[in-house]
C-alpha cells in the first residue's frame, strides 16, 4: 500500500484524531499533534469565519516552534475538515485560508468536488475524503481525492451502517493508496486491528472527547465515561444523515431515544447561519468504542496508552505468529493478549 511521506514521516502511531464538530480546537490539536498524531479540527467550528485565521496561525506558527525545539521529534502533521455540501457558505473562503495556510491535510466530507482536491494540491497538500461505501469511494477518487476514510458501522458522529470488514476489503479490490478506518477504534489493539484488515490508519474521535484539552462541557465528557456501547443509538433525525448519538443526551432533552422519526435527508443544510449546530450541543455524538474510555484525562496521556496498547499487541502477535508457524496449528483462544 503506497503512503505519501505526510502521512507517515513524523508519526509516532498510525493514527489520525478525526475532526470533532465544536470539540476540537487548536489546544487539543497542538497536543495530538506533538504527541505523534495527526491532529484534526472542522473549519466550521472557528466561529465566526475570520476566527479561521486565527487558529491556522496559532497552529502553524506553535508547530513550527515545537519542531525548531524538537528536530529529532518533529510534531505530526495537522488535518483541516471541510464540509464540501453545497450548503455550506463557508466554503469558498475557508478553502482560501487552506491555502494561505498551506494546510497540509484537508478532510473533505459530504460531497466529492474536484475544484476542492485541485485547490488543496496546488500547495502540495492532500485530501482525504471520508466516504461510507465503496460506490462514495470510488467517486472520490476518481474526483482527484487522494486517500480515504472510510467510516465504517460504530463510528461517533455521521456513520455507515457497514461492518469495517466488508468496507476496507471492498475498497483494497481495487485502491492501492492511503486508508483511514473510523469505526469504535479506542485503544492500540484496535489500531493494529485496523491495519491488519487493511487500512494504513486508524480514525480516532470519541475517545478525545474525554480529553482536558477537547472544548466539550463537563457533563458530556462525564457521559462518555459513564458510557458503553449499549448507550448509543443510530439516527438520522437530528441532522439528515445517519448518526452515532449518546441515548443519555437525547432522553435528557426530552425524547425518546428508542423511538425516533426519521428525518428527511433533502433538508439538511451546513449554513452557518441556519445550521445545526444546537443538535451537536444539546444531543452528544459517540461511537461505539466507548467502553474503553475510563476518565477524563490529558489528551497526551491517552495517546501515550494507546501507543502502549498497540506494541503490546504488535508483540503478542508477532509471539503468536512465531508459535503458529512452529507447530502449524492455531494458538489456544485467548493467548494473543
Amino acid at each position: 500500500m503506497t503512503l505519501p511521506a505526510i502521512l507517515k514521516d513524523n508519526l509516532r502511531l498510525p493514527v489520525i484524531g478525526s475532526p470533532l464538530f465544536i470539540i476540537s480546537h487548536p489546544p487539543l490539536v497542538l497536543e495530538q499533534c506533538k504527541a505523534g498524531i495527526v491532529g484534526s479540527f472542522p473549519a466550521l467550528n472557528a466561529r465566526p469565519e475570520a476566527q479561521l485565521d486565527e487558529w491556522l496561525a496559532q497552529i502553524t506558527e506553535e508547530l513550527a516552534g515545537y519542531d525548531a525545539q524538537n528536530p529529532d521529534r518533529p510534531a505530526a502533521p495537522f488535518a483541516v475538515n471541510q464540509i464540501v455540501h453545497r450548503s455550506n457558505s463557508r466554503l469558498e473562503h475557508d478553502l482560501q485560508m487552506c491555502e494561505k495556510y498551506k494546510v497540509p491535510i484537508v478532510i473533505s466530507s459530504l460531497g466529492a468536488v474536484p475544484e476542492v482536491n485541485e485547490a488543496i494540491h496546488s500547495y502540495g497538500g492532500i485530501v482525504l475524503h471520508d466516504i461510507i461505501n465503496n460506490r462514495h469511494a470510488k467517486s472520490a477518487i476518481k474526483k482527484g481525492a487522494d486517500g480515504l476514510i472510510a467510516v465504517a458501522a460504530g463510528a461517533g458522529g455521521h456513520a455507515g451502517p457497514l461492518s469495517p470488514f466488508a468496507l476496507v476489503q471492498e475498497i483494497r479490490e481495487w485502491f492501492d493508496g492511503p486508508i483511514a478506518l473510523s469505526g469504535a477504534i479506542a485503544n492500540g489493539r484496535s489500531v493494529l486491528a485496523a491495519q491488519a484488515m487493511g487500512a494504513d490508519l486508524a480514525y480516532i474521535g470519541t475517545p478525545f472527547i474525554a480529553t482536558e484539552e477537547a472544548r466539550a462541557v463537563d457533563d458530556y465528557k462525564r457521559m462518555i465515561v459513564e458510557s458503553a456501547a449499549a448507550d448509543i443509538v443510530y439516527s438520522n433525525f437530528f441532522t439528515g444523515i445517519h448518526g452515532n448519538y449518546l441515548k443519555p443526551s437525547i432522553a435528557k432533552a426530552g425524547m425518546d431515544p428508542d423511538n425516533l422519526p426519521e428525518a428527511d435527508p433533502s433538508k439538511m443544510n451546513f449554513d452557518e447561519k441556519q445550521t445545526g449546530a444546537k443538535a451537536w450541543k444539546d444531543i452528544w455524538g459517540s461511537g461505539q468504542g466507548i467502553g474503553a474510555v475510563k476518565e477524563v484525562r490529558p489528551a497526551a496521556e491517552f495517546i501515550a496508552q494507546i501507543d502502549r496498547e498497540y506494541r503490546k499487541a504488535l508483540e503478542d502477535l508477532m509471539a503468536v505468529t512465531a508459535v503458529s508457524g512452529h507447530t502449524g496449528s492455531f494458538p489456544a483462544a485467548g493467548q494473543f493478549g
